[in-house]
């Protein structure tokens, strides 16, 4: 079990690194101590049980969640908090679970058993094959590739497996018959039924850098460009809080489409014919940022040092928030997995929550999903895909780890190049 800080107080006072570090790894004790008993995978969730600190868990595991999970897994790896060969136990089980698991023409479902690697429908026809989070694990699965790169019999059949998972992944079926577009979801039950295109910018720029990268299956890169880069969800243009947005829905969406592919994407420099995705970012954080300060409909809390809209739990369920999309939840993941973009106005929003909300706000796996003054409620549940990219994005923040893995790798560099994609990262093509 890794080092406990629950002592909010206490660590308020630490300077920014250490502050961070500490954030980061208890953070990260979700994905290590909280980790599915079967499987080694990441649950979607967890749910505190009174104050004792015990908890009880969801029984499905998150596919894209485990994905942001291996990464966390490196960080902890590289930060010393788990021993290089513990990590290389938990992905050989981690690896033995997925080849366990029933795949869709390669792709992993939304949620499956850790035990038996049966999917665990979402909804009603959404039980089979889910694109856009096996991408996320596939992210997370080549930069493991990469960061054990050791010539020992371990490391060499853990690059062989996850090559294997990669390498089986079925792209091109997901343009539906070989149509200029990604589709979300196949079912073996139910086709094409939940019919959901992936068009217009969101998290979904990683589905289709993967895809075009495949050295198997992989798409035309008209399908990027006439499919995700078309619609009216992807051009905007238009100005929010004085601030101009170039891509992206009215005031920008929730700031996880800033956080799930930039986990391994590295922003800084990147770019192609639609925008400067620093820029992009950057411009959509302070979108958010400048809402919860002007506050247009006076929620209880929100200001300079307490902001951040994404998707979350909230008093009401479940609800993917943002400026237009606003029921006074603040989710730590937002403003926390945005320090790259913003250090000081994030380091401010991390002092507060730890000084003005102490042990309602920061537990077991560190912060809790989110909360709302507004009705005096604290969630009880931390979940997967809101606390890897807390890990991730500090990470790559510090040190920029997971981005110089992710862009090393030589199948991600030629799908940069076949989109079109310039980048610091990008080497020359051998002859």
């Amino acid at each position: 079990m890794l080092k406990d800080d629950r002592n909010p107080g206490a660590l308020a006072a630490l300077p920014d690194e250490a502050l961070i570090e500490a954030v980061q790894r208890q953070t990260f004790r979700y994905f290590w101590d909280g980790a599915d008993a079967a499987s080694g995978l990441a649950l979607d969730r967890r749910t505190l049980v009174g104050l004792t600190g015990e908890d009880r868990a969801d029984e499905r595991v998150a596919i894209g969640g485990s994905g942001f999970g291996v990464m966390a897994l490196i960080v902890a790896v590289e930060r010393g908090w788990v021993m290089r060969d513990a990590a290389l136990d938990r992905l050989r089980r981690m690896l033995d679970a997925l080849f366990r698991a029933t795949r869709f023409h390669g792709a992993y479902p939304h949620f499956m058993d850790g035990a038996s690697g049966r999917a665990i429908p979402m909804s009603p026809k959404d039980d089979a094959g889910d694109l856009v989070e096996t991408s996320f694990l596939v992210m997370g699965l080549l930069c493991a590739r990469q960061y054990f790169s050791e010539d020992t019999a371990a490391q060499r059949r853990l690059r062989s497996d996850i090559d294997t998972l990669w390498h089986d992944v079925e792209w091109d079926w997901f343009t539906r018959g070989g149509r200029d577009v990604l589709y979300w979801h196949w079912s073996p039950n139910h086709g094409w039924a939940m019919n959901h295109p992936v068009r217009g910018w969101d998290e979904c720029l990683m589905t289709y850098l993967l895809a075009a990268a495949a050295p198997r299956h992989a798409i035309d890169p008209r399908v990027y460009h006439s499919g995700y880069a078309a619609g009216r969800g992807f051009v905007n243009g238009r100005s929010y809080y004085g601030i101009e947005l170039p891509l992206g829905m009215p005031y920008g969406g929730p700031l996880f489409f800033t956080h799930y592919s930039f986990c391994g994407l590295d922003p800084r420099g990147l770019k192609d014919r639609y925008a400067d995705y620093w820029d992009l970012n950057c411009r959509h954080l302070r979108i958010n940022r400048a809402h919860c300060v002007v506050n247009p409909h006076g929620h209880r809390g929100y200001g300079e040092t307490c902001w951040g809209l994404t998707a979350s739990d909230d008093p009401d369920g479940y609800l993917a928030h943002a400026p237009d999309i606003d029921n006074g939840t603040i989710s730590p993941t937002a403003a926390l997995a945005s320090l790259p973009y913003a250090p000081a106005e994030v380091m401010q929003v991390l002092r507060h929550f730890l000084t003005v909300h102490g042990a309602r706000l920061w537990r077991d796996y560190g912060f809790v999903d989110a909360f709302c003054e507004q009705r005096d409620w604290f969630a009880e549940t931390y979940l997967a895909i809101d606390q890897g990219p807390i890990v991730v994005m500090m990470e790559n923040h510090r040190t920029g780890l997971l981005w110089k893995l992710f862009m090393s790798v030589p199948e991600v560099q030629a799908g940069l190049r076949a989109l079109d994609f310039s980048s610091p990262h990008l080497r020359a093509p051998a002859p």
